[in-house]
């Protein structure tokens, strides 16, 4: 079995606890491979839709669009605080080291801090450099986080991106590590379980975060989820993303087309407040799937395989992921 449950209470406002404190929404909107001309307007659409997370990267080259996305979204709707939108970049492999990392974090500020003030979390994109290098950018990205009041960027929290174990025990074997990372963001769905690493995660405190859920499109006409979902009255997009969300994983979806950006958030229910006056209880909604289904989807063969991390990432050009 690889999933956690059957059921799982969650809505569109859910967020789950890091390890320092802080709180995440379980859903987040991905920019991955979205042209920065549309970045902006995508970005606000889908806050406009409900998504309270945004995720993008150095490397995707759009984060500072993504950034003008949230400052006009917040503008033009003020019961909306910037302290309600979770976002996240990451450092990729040309920007690792102690000293490179540290002009890294100075690129981002320049291109996000004049629109969101601050960077909710900074991750590691990917292992694929030396060790020095590795834990030269942990260093460094540790400083920042310990100095909220330093002169280029304040950063809340900071993690890792497609990291094995291998990679996670280097890291807390370090003499020099002094923040945990709060989350390993990886590429995650039943033909990719994970099931080795996501325990060593749960009992390190390291919440798990799917990019992928929908398997950048290459999946989605298996025969075999094309059989479930037919079987089980399902659409395979619905069907894969409660799979994660069972999973316990915030997940991360991206789409270019604005309906779908509202389609793949209505996986999630309302939240439902009750009517005692101070708003203080919210009846949760509830994500489930049919325990046969779930047996079904699990795919205990499935092979750890070399993800983003390792890949030139202009190779994945179809589909929503």
């Amino acid at each position: 079995m690889s999933n956690l449950t059957s059921a799982i209470q969650l809505t569109k406002e859910s967020k789950y606890k890091l390890n320092n404190g802080l709180y995440i929404p379980v859903a987040g909107f991905g920019t991955y491979l979205i042209d920065n001309k549309k970045t902006s307007d995508l970005v606000y659409q889908a806050l406009k839709d409900g998504y309270r997370h945004i995720d993008t990267a150095i490397v995707y080259k759009n984060q500072g669009e993504a950034a003008q996305g949230v400052a006009k979204f917040l503008k033009d709707y003020p019961d909306v605080k910037r302290e309600d939108i979770w976002f996240t970049t990451k450092i990729g492999n040309n920007n690792q080291g102690y000293e490179e990392t540290k002009k890294a974090v100075e690129l981002i500020s320049q291109e996000v801090k004049q629109y969101i003030d601050y960077v909710d979390l900074i991750l590691i994109h990917s292992p694929k450099t030396s060790k020095e290098k590795r834990l030269g950018t942990y260093k460094a990205l540790q400083e920042f986080v310990a100095n909220p009041n330093n002169d280029t960027l304040n950063v809340h929290s900071i993690g890792v991106s497609n990291y094995g174990v291998d990679h996670l025990e280097e890291l807390f074997n370090w003499d020099g590590l002094l923040v945990n990372p709060v989350i390993n963001q990886l590429e995650l769905h039943p033909w990719l379980p994970r099931l080795e690493l996501r325990k060593y995660l749960y009992e390190h405190d390291i919440l798990v975060e799917a990019y992928s859920p929908l398997t950048q499109g290459q999946k989605l006409k298996d025969p075999w989820l094309l059989d479930l979902a037919k079987k089980y009255n399902i659409s395979p997009i619905e069907l894969l993303l409660k799979w994660s969300y069972l999973q316990g994983f915030i997940v991360l979806v991206k789409t270019e087309n604005p309906k779908r950006i509202k389609e793949n958030l209505d996986i999630l229910p309302e939240a439902v407040k009750e009517n005692d006056g101070l708003e203080e209880t919210v009846r949760l909604g509830k994500i489930d799937l049919d325990v046969d289904l779930l047996e079904a989807l699990n795919k205990p063969d499935s092979k750890e395989v070399l993800t983003w991390g390792g890949v030139d990432p202009t190779l994945y050009k179809d589909g929503d992921a």
